[in-house]
């Protein structure tokens, strides 16, 4: 098996619902299971699963950061910019995956999705430190590849 920087596992494909065969269901437990329910946003922040998620993210590894992140977001409290972060980050590596599986309207429709959740991720202290102005770029790219 491969490593992505830092040591990040790198599955063996970038898993593309209808195009090719998905992962073990487990392969990603030992990722995960760094992010747990009654874990503090700091906490979550330095898990492997938000470090591996971004990696993901990053290396167009989309079904795959999705997987990892949901562990993120559903340890987050309700209404926590930090949980709105990660539920934004989820739906761009979907809108992602929507955009490799030629569904321009899903990617459009999803986009839309992830900007209302970066209106809720803004604060004092970006979350986890990422910027969603940054991440509004990010979205701006993937929305102009779908038109």
């Amino acid at each position: 098996m491969a490593n992505l920087a830092a040591g990040i596992p790198c599955p063996s494909h970038a898993y593309v619902p209808g195009l090719n065969a998905r992962h073990p269901e487990d392969w990603f437990d030992p990722i995960k299971d760094t992010a747990r329910p009654g874990m503090d946003a700091d906490a979550l922040g330095q898990s492997r699963a938000l470090v591996v998620g971004l990696a993901y993210l990053d290396a167009g590894y989309f079904w795959e950061c999705h997987e990892v992140l949901e562990a993120v977001w559903m340890a987050l409290p309700d209404g926590a910019p930090e949980r709105a972060m990660v539920q934004a980050i989820i739906q761009l590596a979907n809108a992602r995956l929507k955009l490799k599986m030629n569904r321009p309207r899903a990617v459009l429709r999803l986009c839309d999705i992830v900007e209302g959740h970066l209106a809720d991720a803004r604060c004092a202290n970006p979350a986890f430190g990422l910027d969603p102005t940054i991440m509004a770029q990010s979205v701006a790219e993937t929305r102009r590849a779908a038109i």
